[in-house]
């Protein structure tokens, strides 16, 4: 080891003094101390290195090593210094340093500086300058004899390498060893010389031919290889050969190409490129100056094919081929022989050694599976036999541990006596436990053997304590650190282990140094301060609560060196130290303070400490650098160094001391001797915590039998498992509750043989998986299994029954595929595999039968190639299983061999059914062999019932399918069915399928269904379950009807009856249909559909039940109270005593306070904030947060923008609303509404209303003036606006007003709202239009119908059969008062038929009909009009008169026959007397005078005329008024007549409008006189009924009721004043009500 021997400027003792020191010692007393050992408080162990001789503490400080000068010397020294002869015990004859060439010659003379640079000059040191304190110091390497447990002599060199390569590589590339003070010059120029030894010289001699050699040949090979400089496409020199060769032999292929720029080489299977990567192991690639080579290991027969290698570059590409064919044995060697590889098979071939032979090697008294313990010797061998037996030729032996060869050390020594190869551990360790293997080569031959041995823990010191810690390894080395890890032991002792101790031992001494204080649990560790240079070994040991378990296996030593250094040193070791030191002089360099580290990272972060990685700055001068580390606190900077007192030189760096959970930053300075340079910028934020999650539990533990004391365990990794390092298994007899490890090194892989069972116990067992985090949970215990070997197992097991159906799927040339059907009976478990037989048939003659596989095959379908064209064959298949290989099936049909040439593809197969249920299957089937000549783009499914004919075939789809199953549905329970597949390309449909076996469509009894679940976890997962299950069934999961096999997004766990497949992370790449088929059962299967819908809902349920939600009733919403006030409120459906309620604004809590007003009904689940107004600042989001035990939820509002401002402004309204209620107020505003006499209403509903209270109407600003008050009943006030017309168009206003304030209601009837009225007014006007009616006058005949009251805005048509009557004088129509008529004069037949009056009040069209058409006689309705009898006119209605005056009436009646006529007083008979003078003159005047009235007179006087088509009544009311004065006359048809109950409008003629629908018209109106008579509504037509003439009568009442008057009508206004009528506007205002 080096020791540091440091001379500063003004040290107290010089070079010489130290010198002497040391040698006052005698050689004798240096070789006394050199040999006595180091004494320990302990025995050594097989894991502490061997005691090593050490010098005392005395001498070892003496000893220089290394002399350090000051940086203000220059950096030159002289090439070589000799030591004074007091000093001879530095020579080699004091001990043996173990280091070739390594004696250091020091001369003490004196020396000069030379002026020239990077020369040398041999300088001595003078006598008379021992005692000067000199400016540098010398390097001394020193060594001692090393043996340290498990250290080789190779890697004791190595380490001794590695200290003299650190001890130069300061002395000259840093600038930290050596430097010379100047010496004065005497000179302008001094010299330098160097003194080399002749053995350098011709060393270095050599090289540079070597090198110039080189040089030479590969220029003369690049000239060669393209002589005329020019591009050149890829050639062939050598192509590859084709092999024939046994199964489990190796071949190659070699070929050599050339061609510039180098082609590329790629290797190709049959036409695809061989992929190394997908296939380890198999195949090896390798291209070595235009010499390429493909090796194939391990051959079997699936590895027939054509290989070729294709050669490319930028000018073409070019390829070559060549076959092989891989031999298998059969019959001609022991089966039982073929087992594990023990009978080599290779053929004869030249060995590498010339002999033409075929070895046969086997093994003899082979080594079985071994158990040992820690520390114990554990031997493994085998007698090797190999035929022939060539005593020139020996064998290759080769051990392997878990396929790593193993090279003999310490622990493991191999030995070889010529037959038996055997292997010694002699102190063995769980390391040493892994799967050993022999391998025996005879040349290109070789054999292997393997068995597995079992390293159990040694008993440990303290009872209960843990085993021991394994496979220590050193990662990351550098300078001053180091990376320690490890794995975890299979043994805690009983008790969960607390953490791990670190020591470390410096190579070539025994002292252990424990590097953490506390127990860390991660597996790995960071060890700091180590010292550069120096080699170290490691060990670790696990603390429980019961102590402390015996150290691990010492690490392989490691050597503190920066990583470039140690590259350095493996690429180009150093040569041995000679003595001589050669140096160049410089000026010294201005001191540069570096700059900042570059690329800083935290590379690892556990709960103990964080480890820091950076780069070395560009700027850091000539001089080594060291770095000081800093930490804060995250979202401070408060900066604090971490290593205050000694900074590191390693670019890596463990922090310590860390608080758990918090967050850090930290950055780094460097620093030399120039200063502290700037830091680098800070890391991410880092929370101390473990990175590196514990692995959750495996699952799937699946034990199977494998032999008498062995089972083999199967399970699935643990999902999101990170670094594993492996698994350990534990086995438990049942019932026992004892756990006992399987394996005490982990396992990778998912598969383990536990051995050393005993037979016949059953066994459950368990896994847990490892990585540097810790040991996971273990898994759930698998299912019992009886230890029982595989094959039997005590089960009365059977071959299996012949296949059957056996079909051509494919033929060609030279090859066919068969297909064939599964055994009905297989024999009480599954199928391992089919062999198949064929013979040819020649003119009907059977041949002998020929193995067509060796193999056996898996699937139903196998192509059997090598076949004659045009010839006749016949196959047969055997099924096997475990108990062996049925009996084969009968001969198949002939077939011929010869390519099929049909365009449509050939037949599907294995078709098979699944899922049989009472009403439904699934079918599943495999695509054709054979597609035709286009690509098969679907199928079709056929099915009949089993015992129908062949034409009642069906198919079950119209459209060809293009997945490879269906669900058929429809079936009838009880009936058995068949199916069948056939293909469709473009050419058409192929050829069906075999038929399948009859069906029968049932539910068995005990069909279970596959079920999902999601757990409390919310992992979804699908369930299924059987009772029917045999030892050996199994649950074989599909999707889509595929097998699921390794699906990184399913987690499949069986355990007995039941299996369950786990989704990990349930998304749209998991949709489809998940099946479940249970093998050796009688087909029990179900299976489930997962669709986006099904997906969605279990996604919610998963994450309700993941993430339990308190459920709401309703989400926060916003409302505003009656007062402006806002409520924020939400209802959850229940809520605990224990539920509380978050009130969030914009990310911040707001609590209850004089602006919020909350609270929390948990009885109701309401919870409701109440603010008293918004305000600008309260726009933004509000959130209530709900927590009710482990339950959360919330829901949020967002109140921005438009939303915010029409909430804040409809408060604002509601505020004014409330404020406006106080007073009286309207509750709905000023509306209108058309009455069922068409009159329109204006009404409004007000409240908070008193006696003081008063109401003004307005139209367009002027008052209406009213009769009476309004009382204000129910509260609601209306204006009666009777006749609505155009004039009453305007703006309506309300105003309510007390002494408590006002309130107006505004209503705009104008342009649209007017409209819209009087459509609604036209409406109830032609509803109340009576049914049509007929009347005949002089002219004609008059078809007329009574409304409510009549205006323009109603549209009046008539309509006769069907077509729009064109009006003219004939036939012509009006409006009298509030008759509409049409009036038909001089009538013809033709004018026969339906009548229709249409009324359009704007949006509808109202009908009202009647029908003139007769029987017998051509127009009998009209005859009866025109000749029945009827009074034409002259009669009012009223006559007022005077008492004392006298009465003239007078009338026309017409009739034919001449009616005859009589009068009526008060509906008595009433005739002429001297007083009343009645006359009927000329058959048509009737005249009716009284000479002087009196009130006797007064009465109701009828004219009755009467003949055979009819009778006709004419009323007119006298009224006598005892008056006194002259007495005038008056007459009936005088206009000085007093009054006319009715009112008449004249209207001009209506004009016909076109361009609509139909023709609607204004109609006429008639002027009227006060004489002129009027219809009589109470004559009865012949054509009325008795409810017409009531209904004529009431609307003759209703129109002599009317108060109103159309302004058209020109009728002197007086006759109206007389009767007390309102003008016209206040007329149609009406009163309030």
């Amino acid at each position: 080891m080096l020791k540091d021997l440091q001379l500063t400027p003004g040290a107290p003792q010089p070079i010489a003094t130290r010198l002497q020191q040391a040698s006052a010692l005698t050689p004798q007393q240096l070789t006394a101390m050199a040999l006595q050992p180091t004494t320990s408080s302990r025995q050594p162990t097989a894991r502490d290195p061997q005691p090593t001789t050490a010098l005392p503490r005395k001498a070892r400080g003496l000893l220089p090593t290394a002399l350090t000068l000051s940086h203000s010397a220059p950096a030159q020294l002289p090439t070589a210094m000799h030591l004074s002869p007091s000093t001879s015990w530095l020579q080699p004859t004091g001990w043996d340093l173990k280091l070739k060439n390594s004696n250091l010659m020091i001369e003490d003379q004196s020396y000069k500086m030379s002026p020239k640079a990077k020369r040398a000059k041999q300088s001595l040191i003078s006598e008379d300058k021992e005692n000067e304190a000199l400016d540098y110091s010398v390097p001394i390497f020193t060594g001692r004899q090393v043996n340290i447990s498990g250290i080789t002599d190779t890697e004791e060199e190595r380490i001794k390498e590695s200290a003299a390569y650190v001890a130069k590589r300061n002395l000259f590339a840093t600038g930290e060893g050596v430097s010379v003070s100047k010496v004065a010059k005497t000179t302008s120029e001094e010299e330098h010389h160097e003194k080399k030894s002749r053995k350098v010289a011709i060393r270095e001699s050599a090289e540079r031919v070597a090198m110039k050699k080189t040089l030479e040949e590969t220029q003369a090979f690049h000239r060669k290889l393209n002589q005329d400089n020019l591009l050149h496409a890829p050639e062939f020199i050598i192509e590859p050969r084709s092999h024939t060769i046994w199964e489990k032999e190796n071949v190659r292929f070699n070929c050599s190409v050339a061609g510039w720029p180098e082609p590329h080489v790629t290797w190709y299977k049959n036409n695809v490129p061989i992929d190394v990567q997908a296939h380890p192991g198999k195949y090896i690639i390798q291209s070595r100056y235009g010499l390429h080579s493909l090796e194939i290991t391990e051959c079997e027969f699936d590895d027939t094919a054509q290989y070729h290698a294709s050669a490319m570059n930028v000018k073409g590409e070019v390829s070559v081929y060549a076959s092989l064919v891989v031999k298998r044995y059969k019959g001609e060697i022991d089966a039982s022989l073929l087992h594990a590889r023990n009978l080599s098979l290779s053929p004869f071939a030249v060995t590498p050694h010339g002999y033409a032979s075929r070895f046969e090697i086997s093994f003899v008294d082979k080594f079985d599976v071994a158990f040992g313990r820690e520390g114990e010797t554990m031997s493994l061998g085998c007698t090797v036999v190999i035929n022939p037996d060539i005593k020139r030729f020996k064998p290759d032996i080769e051990w392997y541990r878990n396929g790593v060869p193993i090279t003999p050390s310490k622990w493991v020594q191999m030995q070889w006596s010529g037959e038996r190869a055997s292997l010694t551990l002699t102190h063995a360790n769980k390391e040493d436990e892994g799967l050993y293997t022999l391998r025996v080569a005879m040349g290109e031959y070789y054999e292997e053997y393997s068995g597995y041995v079992f390293v159990r823990d040694a008993d440990a010191e303290i009872p209960g304590a843990p085993g021991a810690p394994l496979d220590v390894q050193c990662l990351d080395a550098n300078k001053d650190y180091v990376i320690v890890s490890w794995k975890q032991p299979a043994v805690d002792g009983g008790n969960p282990i607390l953490g791990y101790f670190i020591d470390r031992c410096e190579v070539g001494t025994s002292h252990w140094t424990q590097c953490n204080e506390n127990p860390v649990k991660f597996a790995r560790f960071p060890v700091t301060g180590l010292i550069e240079g120096r080699s170290y070994i490691f060990r670790v040991r696990a603390v429980n609560k019961a102590g402390v378990s015996l150290p691990s296996r010492v690490s392989e030593p490691v050597a503190a060196l920066d990583p470039a250094d140690r590259a350095r040193l493996k690429s180009h070791p150093s040569a041995p130290w000679t003595g001589q030191i050669i140096v160049t002089e410089e000026e010294p360099a201005e001191g540069v303070v570096p700059g900042p580290p570059t690329d800083l990272q935290v590379i690892e972060a556990t709960k103990n400490y964080v480890v820091l990685s950076w780069k070395p700055p560009g700027q850091r001068g000539h001089e080594g650098i060291m770095y000081f580390v800093e930490k804060c606190v995250a979202g401070t900077e408060d900066w604090q160094r971490v290593n205050t007192e000694i900074p590191v030189k390693s670019p890596r760096f463990a922090v310590f001391d860390l608080s758990e959970g918090k967050s850090y930053c930290f950055r780094v300075r460097c620093c030399n001797s120039a200063g502290i340079g700037e830091p680098s910028e800070a890391t991410e934020a880092t929370v101390v915590d473990d990175k590196l999650d514990i692995p959750k539990a495996p699952g799937q533990i699946m034990p199977t039998r494998n032999t008498d004391t062995s089972v083999v365990v199967t399970w699935t990794e643990p999902p999101d498992a990170k670094e594993l390092v492996g698994y350990y298994i534990e086995s438990s007899v049942e019932g026992s509750g004892r756990w006992e490890p399987c394996n005490n090194n982990p396992v990778k892989g998912t598969r383990f043989v536990c051995h050393g069972l005993s037979t016949g116990e059953k066994y459950i067992f368990r896994v847990r998986a490892v990585n540097a985090a810790g040991l996971s949970e273990f898994s759930q215990e698998s299912e019992p299994i009886e230890v029982k070997a595989a094959i039997g197992g005590g089960l009365l097991l059977a071959a299996p029954s012949p296949p059957y159906d056996i079909v051509v799927l494919e033929s060609v040339r030279d090859s066919m595929v068969l297909g064939w059907k599964q055994p009905e009976a297989i024999g009480g478990t599954e199928i391992t595999g089919y062999y198949v037989n064929y013979r040819e048939v020649v003119d009907g003659v059977p041949g002998k039968w020929k193995e067509a596989n060796i193999k056996a095959v898996s699937e139903r379908a196998y192509r059997i190639q090598n076949l004659k064209e045009n010839m006749v064959y016949q196959f047969q298949v055997a099924a096997a299983n475990l108990a062996g290989v049925g009996a084969p099936s009968k001969p198949s049909k002939s077939f011929k061999c010869e390519e099929w040439t049909i365009a449509v593809p050939g037949p599907p197969h294995d078709v098979k059914c699944t899922e049989v249920r009472k009403d439904s299957l699934v079918l599943l089937w495999k695509e054709p062999v054979y597609s035709g000549r286009s690509p098969i783009v679907g199928y079709y499914v056929d099915m009949k019932e089993t015992e129908a004919k062949e034409e009642r075939w069906r198919s079950v789809n119209e459209k060809p399918l293009q997945k490879k199953y269906l669900k058929i549905g429809g079936l009838t329970q009880g009936v058995s069915y068949v199916f069948r597949v056939r293909a469709t390309n473009q050419a058409g449909v192929g050829k069906p399928s075999d038929v399948t076996d009859a069906v029968m469509a049932e539910t068995r009894p005990g069909t279970k269904e596959v079920v999902v679940d999601v757990d409390d976890n919310g992992v979804i997962s699908l369930n299924f379950e059987c009772d029917q299950m045999s030892p050996d069934s199994k649950f074989i999961w599909s999707k889509n009807y595929e097998p699921i096999e390794d699906d990184p997004r399913l987690n499949i766990d069986t355990k007995g009856g039941k299996s369950k497949l786990s989704f990990k992370n349930l998304g749209e790449d998991d949709l489809g249909i998940y099946s479940c088929i249970v093998t050796d059962t009688d087909g029990v299967s179900s299976s489930y559909t997962i669709d986006e819908e099904e997906m969605k809902r279990l996604l919610a349920l998963s994450h309700e039940r993941q993430f339990p939600t308190v459920p709401l009733m309703s989400e926060l919403a916003v409302e505003i109270l009656e007062k402006g006030e806002v409520r924020f409120w939400l209802q959850a459906e229940k809520l605990s005593g224990n539920a509380k309620a978050n009130f969030v604004f914009n990310d911040k809590e707001i609590f209850n306070g004089e602006k919020y007003k909350m609270k929390v009904d948990k009885n109701t689940g309401l919870v409701e904030m109440i603010m008293d107004k918004l305000e600008e600042k309260d726009e933004g989001t509000y959130t209530f947060q709900l927590q009710d035990g482990k339950a959360t939820n919330q829901s949020s509002l967002v109140l921005i923008g438009d939303v915010f401002k029409k909430l804040q402004d409809e408060a604002d309204f509601q505020r004014k609303e409330w404020q406006r209620k106080q007073g009286p107020h309207f509750v709905d505003k000023l509306g209108w509404e058309v009455t069922d006499e068409c009159n329109v209403m204006l009404k409004c509903k007000v409240a908070n209303i008193k006696k003081e209270t008063h109401i003004v109407w307005y139209k367009d600003d002027r008052e209406i003036m009213v009769d009476e008050e309004h009382d204000f009943k129910d509260g609601v006030c209306t204006l009666l606006i009777s006749e609505f017309s155009k004039k009453d168009a305007g703006t309506y206003e309300v105003i309510l007003k007390d002494d408590r304030g006002k309130d107006s209601s505004e209503l705009k009837l104008k342009d649209t709202a007017f409209a819209d009225l009087m459509n609604e007014v036209c409406r109830r006007i032609a509803l109340s239009a009576t049914d049509l009616k007929i009347q005949s006058t002089a002219e004609g005949i008059r078809l007329y119908s009574y409304v409510t009251y009549y205006v323009e805005d109603l549209r009046v048509g008539w309509v006769h059969n069907d077509t729009q009557i064109k009006f003219t004088d004939r036939m012509r129509t009006g409006v009298t008062g509030e008759q509409i008529w049409l009036q038909i004069n001089e009538p013809t037949p033709q004018d026969k038929g339906r009548y229709t009056m249409e009324l359009f009040d704007g949006n509808t069209t109202h009908k009202k009909t009647v029908d003139l058409s007769g029987q017998g006689r051509p127009f009998p309705l009209l005859t009866s009009l025109l000749y029945r009898a009827r009074v034409l006119g002259g009669l009012p209605d009223v006559v007022t008169i005077q008492e004392g005056k006298a009465l003239n009436l007078s009338c026309t009646v017409w009739g034919d026959p001449t009616p005859e006529v009589s009068w009526l007083k008060n509906e008595k008979s009433f005739v002429s007397d001297a007083n009343c003078i009645l006359k009927f003159e000329s058959g048509k005047n009737v005249s009716f005078s009284i000479s002087t009235v009196s009130t006797q007179d007064s009465g109701k006087y009828s004219i009755v005329v009467k003949n055979k088509y009819g009778t006709e009544t004419s009323d007119v009311t006298v009224i006598v008024m005892p008056v006194s004065g002259q007495i005038d006359t008056v007459q009936g048809h005088n206009q000085n007549n007093k009054t006319v109950s009715k009112k008449k409008k004249a209207m001009s003629a209506s004009k016909q409008k076109e361009g609509g629908k139909k023709d609607f018209i204004k109609p006429y109106v008639e002027e009227i006189t006060a004489t002129e008579e009027t219809p009589d509504p109470n004559e009865i037509p012949l054509v009325e009924t008795e409810k017409d003439t009531k209904s004529k009568q009431q609307a003759a009442k209703k129109t002599a009721g009317k108060a109103g008057v159309t302004e058209k009508v020109p009728q002197p206004t007086e006759s109206l004043d007389r009767q007390g009528k309102k003008t016209p506007e206040k007329a149609a205002l009406g009163k309030p009500h």
